[in-house]
């Protein structure tokens, strides 16, 4: 077992000991989703990346974390390999924004 899949299990098991697998459902996860990450976007508002990530680390790591939790639990709930999706979304991405010729060259 990967030390994803052993993260996601963790996650699982957390949410099956309160009961609340019977709320998850893809479209609640997904709204939550949303406003965990509207959340972490609220430790930058109104000032530069620099000032925020200085001010705010410890909230942006929490909420960055709750952003984490609710796409795994998202995937565990469609039975989706979170690895694996990655990986397809990062092929595609490669296609659609190839890296310039220039970004190969070594600069001495």
């Amino acid at each position: 077992m990967t030390d994803l899949n052993n993260l996601i299990t963790q996650i699982d098991a957390f949410r099956d000991a309160r009961q609340w697998r019977e709320h998850h459902n893809a479209k609640d996860l997904a709204l939550s989703l949303s406003l965990e990450a509207a959340e972490l976007l609220e430790c930058f508002q109104w000032q530069t990346s620099d000032a925020a990530v200085n001010n705010h680390l410890d909230e942006i790591k929490d909420e960055l974390a709750d952003v984490f939790i609710y796409a795994f639990t998202l995937s565990s709930t469609l039975e989706l390999d979170v690895s694996g999706i990655i990986q397809s979304k990062m092929k595609k991405n490669a296609k659609k924004y190839p890296a310039p010729a220039t970004a190969l060259k070594h600069k001495d």
